[in-house]
């Protein structure tokens, strides 16, 4: 993950979506109204047996949309965070809203509930690497791991991991808060024999 690629969509422009989404279901006559949108991207890379297995380039992003009504409760879900079909998605919330059956103990929690000041929890450390560096990184960890005993013999694989993703989470009560967090991994799994014996161990981190 290259340290100038944005993230696919900022805290800022979630939260506008998450707003045009609530505009909207006030709009169609929903009681109460919830939506979560997330955009996210990583990279995974996998070295097995002093060789590259996989590269993966992972690129996400989607909206959940949840709209009351009487009781009544429709969701819906799409991968489009385009303003058309968010108002489509929002919509189709809708018309299960309508006519699913009612249940007492569907909607929001009371509005006296939300929060309205959080800490800051410090989730959000990039990682400047990009897919060269990270083959680079997963070959070194697993040569070295299987260099260190003549009696470690095979590999279930080493890999490296680098995950960032934006989440907002919207409603009808006037809530909307938003974080960006990353998650970072690095493993090696190999496999050490003696005669008949044979024993795998792993170190994450």
């Amino acid at each position: 993950m290259a340290e100038a690629e944005a993230l696919p969509h900022s805290l800022d422009e979630l939260e506008a979506l998450v707003g045009l989404i609530l505009d909207q279901a006030r709009r169609l006559g929903a009681d109460a109204a919830e939506c979560a949108l997330s955009a996210d991207l990583g990279l995974s890379v996998t070295a097995r047996m002093r060789d590259v297995d996989t590269l993966e380039y992972h690129k996400d992003q989607g909206a959940g949309i949840t709209l009351y009504a009487g009781g009544r409760k429709g969701s819906a879900t799409t991968s489009d965070l385009s303003p058309d079909a968010l108002r489509e998605a929002t919509e189709a919330a809708w018309r299960i809203a309508r006519h699913t059956q009612a249940d007492p103990c569907a909607g929001l929690a009371p509005a006296e509930q939300m929060a309205r000041d959080w800490p800051d929890l410090d989730l959000d450390h990039p990682w400047a690497i990009d897919a060269e560096a990270a083959v680079a990184l997963a070959l070194e960890m697993e040569a070295a791991a299987l260099d260190a005993d003549p009696r470690i013999t095979n590999s279930d694989g080493a890999s490296v991991n680098s995950f960032r993703g934006a989440a907002v989470y919207g409603n009808s009560h006037g809530f909307v808060g938003g974080y960006i967090a990353t998650r970072h991994s690095l493993s090696c799994s190999v496999i050490a024999s003696q005669g008949e014996a044979m024993q795998r161990d792993t170190l994450y981190q």
